[in-house]
């Protein structure tokens, strides 16, 4: 029998394995000319129609007309998929792990400060600073090496981290379950995006082979949407929200680094800076030493009870 610790250390790699994976993913759908307009009507199509069923089987629907749904799918939803996705058309995938996944904590913090009036506390602040340098040297070093600081697709992730804190601030707030705040994302998404994507948005299909589409529309509109979210949830319930967060953001650096054999992607001297500094601030690593996670709070709170 399992215990629920190493129950979640299962969790956290599965998470780890589909969030890197995404990194990869996305960056070959510019490499085998998926548009972001087309892989995000699929995913969400494909998630639309496995879970749309199996809400009405179980009598859940309720729920969806909510405006807590409609909005998280607005913002996490469509919009963060359509900038994300578009990204990796400009930049290579070391990129995402440093604009995007880097820039998430900070930008769910300045969003819980805007939204909400939550302050920073000390972490925070630190791993601000850790940012801002390593974000400065890199600038200064891309400026050094190819006359521009920062690239259109280098924007595109920032907002893609914006809406992404965003989102997680309201998730954060409104205490949706796991469950409905995935099915709520991808059904509304779909509900909005796919017509509107039927009818104006430029479509590239016959560009891509059909195992190209199957594969990503398997893997984005199944495991990203679906497995994914329920495995990081049910990780967290495990090992707590720091322990969990801190080591699935390793994915997507790690995915950065095997890009550069994998997808023959350069990592100069400013990446090798940006990564180095970008995952230190978000990891916070100094709070390992001294930081108990919920699960070992409840267990200590228990023994003091006996």
């Amino acid at each position: 029998m399992m215990t629920a610790r190493t129950q979640g250390y299962i969790y956290v790699a599965i998470t780890m394995c589909i969030w890197g994976g995404f990194t990869i993913t996305s960056r070959l759908n510019a490499l085998w000319h998926i548009s972001p307009w087309d892989i995000t009507a699929l995913r969400f199509s494909l998630a639309f129609c496995i879970l749309m069923p199996i809400l009405i089987y179980k009598k859940d629907t309720a729920f969806l007309f909510k405006k807590q749904p409609f909005i998280l799918a607005m913002v996490g939803g469509v919009v963060y998929c359509l900038t994300s996705y578009s990204a990796f058309h400009f930049v290579p995938a070391a990129h995402a792990a440093i604009f995007l996944n880097g820039c998430i904590p900070l930008c769910t913090a300045l969003a819980g400060y805007f939204l909400y009036r939550q302050p920073f506390d000390k972490h925070t602040w630190i791993s601000l600073i850790i940012m801002l340098l390593a974000i400065s040297v890199m600038s200064f070093l891309m400026y050094q090496q190819t006359g521009v600081a920062f690239g259109f697709g280098d924007l595109l992730f920032f907002l893609s981290a914006i809406w992404w804190g965003i989102f997680t601030v309201l998730l954060r707030q409104w205490k949706l379950s796991a469950w409905h705040s995935m099915a709520g994302v991808a059904i509304w998404s779909a509900i909005v995006y796919v017509p509107i994507y039927l009818l104006f948005l430029p479509k590239h299909l016959d560009q891509a082979s059909t195992p190209h589409l199957l594969l990503q529309t398997l893997f984005h509109g199944v495991f990203v949407v679906i497995v994914a979210t329920l495995a990081y949830v049910e990780a967290i319930k495990r090992l707590g929200a720091f322990k969990t967060g801190s080591i699935v953001t390793l994915a997507p650096f790690i995915a950065a680094i095997i890009a550069v054999p994998l997808l023959n992607e350069p990592l100069s001297l400013a990446m090798i800076c940006g990564l180095i500094g970008m995952g230190i601030g978000a990891l916070q690593p100094w709070r390992w030493f001294n930081h108990k996670d919920s699960l070992q709070q409840r267990l200590d709170v228990n023994k003091h009870n006996q």
